[in-house]
């Protein structure tokens, strides 16, 4: 019986769950204005609470799912850190995208960094400038004040 046992790897692990990349592309997405507001905390918590991919985990994973993941940030950077999350499956991809704009406008203002944030994840993600487009658009209805 291992006592430490758990369903996310181990910090040394380099790999990243599904979970965790998922997360970090978010957590990612929040800190790339170098700011992280009260609006993109409670819109990354609530969205991390609706969302299936998290009904199995509890409170504590989800925590150290999020530790680990800004404990990478913080050692691997920004740009790397999110190469290594952008290898999610192909069916969480454009999720993982419209998430993450709506992450950027959670706050009601989009910096140049974020901008340049979410042109580089389309990129790394590989989602089509029209569904990007579309995507962003639909996020600008849902975030309008």
């Amino acid at each position: 019986m291992d006592l430490f046992e758990d369903d996310v790897p181990s910090p040394r692990s380099n790999k990243l769950s599904v979970e965790e990349a998922f997360a970090g592309i978010l957590l990612a997405a929040n800190a790339a204005d170098g700011y992280v507001s009260q609006e993109e905390v409670q819109a990354f918590g609530t969205l991390i609470c609706r969302m299936r991919l998290y009904k199995p985990l509890n409170g504590d994973q989800i925590g150290r799912i999020i530790d680990r993941n800004l404990s990478q940030m913080r050692r691997l950077g920004l740009e790397e850190f999110v190469n290594r999350c952008a290898a999610i499956p192909d069916r969480l991809r454009k999720t993982a995208f419209a998430n993450a704009v709506d992450m950027v406008m959670a706050d009601g203002v989009v910096e140049d960094e974020e901008k340049q944030f979410i042109n580089n994840l389309r990129r790394q993600l590989n989602i089509s400038g029209d569904d990007a487009q579309m995507i962003v658009t639909v996020m600008r209805y849902k975030n309008m004040r």
